[in-house]
């Protein structure tokens, strides 16, 4: 089992650049599928990104490819989320999330942090 902490949340005026980090606990940290979601109020919780358990593969919802990249560092059991060029509606607590079976596809993950909030104003 893996336990996920997520950090670097705020507020940041639209057009501004914000990451956020997870730090998951355990030593099996580079063989989980890791995942970013996101979940505005009164809305669902989507898909942002994913990225493989060596980095080598990544994947992006449309609304956010060209402007949030996903990483991470197995060293230091962390996975990055850079996020640019950031709008009004990137508004929403983001949380990070693992995956056992290694797929980097959104959905199916096993293991989720508490989320941080993320709030751009215009």
């Amino acid at each position: 089992q893996v336990q996920l902490v997520e950090s670097g949340g705020g507020s940041v005026q639209a057009g501004g650049s914000l990451r956020v980090s997870c730090a998951a606990s355990g030593r099996t940290f580079s063989s989980y599928v890791m995942g970013w979601f996101r979940q505005a109020p009164g809305k669902e919780r989507t898909f942002v990104a994913a990225i493989s358990e060596r980095g080598f593969t990544t994947r992006y919802a449309d609304s956010v490819k060209e402007r949030f990249t996903i990483s991470r560092d197995n060293a230091k059991n962390t996975v990055y989320l850079q996020m640019d060029s950031l709008k009004p509606e990137d508004t929403a607590v983001y949380f990070c999330a693992a995956r056992r079976k290694l797929a980097v596809v959104p959905d199916g993950y096993d293991y989720w942090g508490q989320g941080t909030q993320v709030t751009v104003s215009s």
